[in-house]
């Protein structure tokens, strides 16, 4: 993850670049997805820090238990002809699943007719489906007490999947039905096997159902023998099912051996087809795990890397970058990103975001830090004009040789140390290594791969604190 200023000049981020506004400190700009930005964001960069793979993991917008709200169902064929009971044309933007307050998540296979949740919140890690609150649920996983710390937060949730559940799940099980109720049926316990593409389908060796007719019409669905239309044996293979009412086609006997019609009519029964590997087999795909979330805490100075003594505006992730002069892949724990000069002859003060200037070479930059205990001026020189190029030609100059540095609002100057050949120890116990005073980057600018970024508030950061960022990506 990387850190940076967000805009020409730092201070108020209200500076154009490149005919893009900057915005300001209380409405960021959103980045422009152009080559250009790009570059752009490596000239601010202030630090990385390296995000391990036991910090990122799949997510999904939060879903809340609440008794009294009408969830959705889940069905395998949502579209705009489709829609859920709450409207949605695609399954995953559908309220079909819920956490409750012990982090326990469950699948919605039945709402009961579209009707809201009574009853307290369900607690059951069944591998079954189970009925609570009037719904038919299937569990499907539980936050971690790690997870909860490191990803929850009021929009997204973490997703994994359940090792139990998973083993549980057949593939092609059917698990729930769609029944519209008809009228003037016969009322009885009747059978009818599922047909479609499962195994031994349209057989008593493969799916079937358990009709119950009462006062002429088909019963719901449900997990009731007797009270309701249940799945007396799901089957597996399933990706598709259908189940035939009409004469011949249903039984009073499990074994589908003696035939015995329902009449009625206006009466029906959808087989929903279950996400591939069964409910539970594969959590992130069957709830929509579109999600990345990756977490990671800046304490402090993070040995010595990122800088206390000013904010920042802009986190990114960063794939890749090479270490400073080379084609190697960095695997440092976290990075400087900035420039620095070992000052002797000092005079004044320098102030955090004022430019700064070298007039025998024309060189101009812009200050990050100013370390006065070691005589060390961190900088950057972004690729825009008066903060890291000529104002006037736009040319990029770099500062070098034992030439004075000034201070455009502090007045503070001071001459870069041509005898400062050596590593440094900072604040923190890490080393600076300066070469003639001078000290580059530890990354290799516009090495890597930038797949994120976003402008934030500016973030003020102290001795004493810790900023715990989350950023999560659609995919």
């Amino acid at each position: 993850m990387a850190g940076g200023e967000g805009g020409a000049g730092g201070g108020d981020g209200g500076a154009e670049r490149g005919g893009v506004c900057g915005g300001s400190d209380g409405a960021p700009p959103s980045p422009s997805d152009s080559v250009g930005e790009e570059f752009y964001i490596w000239d601010d960069m202030i630090a990385a820090k390296q995000i391990t793979s036991s910090y990122i993991t799949y997510a999904l917008p939060r879903r809340n238990w609440a008794n009294g709200t009408i969830y959705d169902q889940y069905h395998h064929n949502i579209n705009s002809s489709n829609t859920t009971t709450s409207g949605a044309t695609n399954i995953y933007d559908s309220s079909f699943y819920f956490m409750t307050t012990d982090y326990r998540v469950y699948k919605v296979l039945d709402n009961n007719n579209g009707a809201a949740y009574s009853g307290s919140a369900p607690t059951s890690e069944s591998s079954s489906p189970f009925e609570s609150g009037g719904y038919v649920l299937q569990y499907i996983y539980s936050l971690s007490s790690s997870e909860i710390e490191k990803y929850l937060t009021t929009d997204f949730m973490p997703v994994s999947t359940n090792s139990t559940v998973s083993s549980a799940a057949t593939d092609g099980k059917i698990s729930s039905l769609k029944v519209t109720g008809g009228s003037g049926y016969t009322d009885g316990t009747y059978y009818a096997a599922i047909y479609g593409d499962g195994t031994s389908q349209g057989t008593s060796s493969g799916g079937i159902v358990r009709i119950t007719i009462a006062s002429g019409a088909i019963a719901a669905f449900g997990l009731t023998a007797g009270t309701d239309t249940t799945i007396h044996d799901g089957g597996a293979g399933y990706t598709y099912g259908t189940v035939n009412l009409a004469s011949g086609y249903t039984f009073s006997d499990a074994t589908l051996s003696t035939a015995a019609a329902v009449g009625g009519s206006g009466g029906s029964i959808e087989v929903i087809s279950s996400p591939k590997g069964g409910h539970g087999y594969n959590a992130i795909a069957e709830l929509g795990g579109h999600y990345i979330m990756m977490n990671t805490t800046l304490t402090q100075a993070e040995g010595d890397d990122f800088t206390i003594a000013n904010d920042f505006r802009r986190v990114g992730i960063l794939v890749d970058p090479y270490n400073y002069g080379t084609s190697t892949v960095s695997t440092s724990t976290t990075v400087r990103q900035t420039y620095a000069i070992k000052l002797t002859s000092i005079s004044g003060t320098f102030d955090a975001d004022e430019k700064i200037s070298q007039a025998s070479t024309g060189a101009i930059g812009k200050v990050v830090e100013w370390d006065s205990s070691l005589g060390i001026l961190y900088y950057q020189q972004e690729r825009y004009g008066d903060y890291g190029t000529n104002g006037t030609t736009g040319s990029y100059v770099a500062f070098s040789g034992a030439n004075l540095v000034t201070g455009a609002t502090s007045n503070a100057y001071g001459t870069p140390d041509a005898s400062a050949d050596s590593a440094v120890t900072l604040a923190g116990g890490a080393t600076e290594t300066f070469t003639d005073g001078y000290a580059n980057p530890e990354l290799q600018p516009d090495s890597g791969d930038i797949i994120y970024i976003e402008n934030r508030k500016p973030i003020s950061r102290s001795s004493d604190q810790t900023e715990d960022i989350k950023l999560i990506v659609e995919f």
